[in-house]
């Protein structure tokens, strides 16, 4: 087996290889931050949530069995935890609290490549979508996995991928229809 192969740099992972870890970090660091990105909405956040990630890979990387790639098991990480610490993050706000001005975080890669393609709107259509379907988007097209590998990450099967993407792309199409914004 390749020495540099996804399943050779976990086992050194395990075996508490840092360096291995490093290698893995840079691999795949640019399509989970990308993921995590659309997920969290704001940059620092998503790379709070990558970090958090790396150390679960870290700590967890031993329990890996083989049974899926491993881009699948770390994009399933990652996933748990975003959602670990986005869990109710997005309750509604009462409607008399004070909410502070956040400030401004920059914008991100995605969002730079999102305006470049003139396509704001269509990034404020995804943020409208229910987070199932957002998933699946970014999951495909921000972090760019097959549909197979995204069905393993989301452990439903590729016909609810295909479908929810459909539906997605659907939404997406529509919205930026009623906003008068060609497709």
């Amino acid at each position: 087996m390749d020495p540099s192969s996804d399943d050779a740099l976990l086992r050194s992972i395990a075996a508490g290889d840092a360096a291995a870890l490093s290698r893995l970090y840079g691999r795949y660091s640019g399509a989970l931050f990308g993921y995590l990105h659309r997920l969290a909405g704001d940059r620092m956040t998503a790379e709070e949530i990558l970090q958090d990630t790396m150390l679960a890979v870290w700590r967890s990387a031993g329990a890996f069995e083989g049974r899926a790639k491993v881009t699948t098991w770390l994009f399933g990480v990652a996933r748990r935890q975003a959602h670990n610490r986005l869990r109710g993050r997005f309750a509604p706000e009462p409607a008399d609290a004070d909410l502070p001005d956040r400030p401004d975080q920059g914008a991100g890669p995605e969002d730079l490549a999102i305006a470049a393609a003139g396509g704001t709107p269509v990034a404020a259509a995804i943020n409208l979508l229910p987070v199932h379907h957002r998933d699946v988007i970014a999951l495909v097209f921000v972090a760019g996995l097959p549909l197979a590998d995204v069905a393993e990450v989301l452990a439903i099967p590729v016909g609810t991928v295909k479908s929810r993407l459909y539906h997605a792309r659907a939404a997406v199409a529509a919205a930026l229809t009623a906003q008068e914004v060609p497709e």
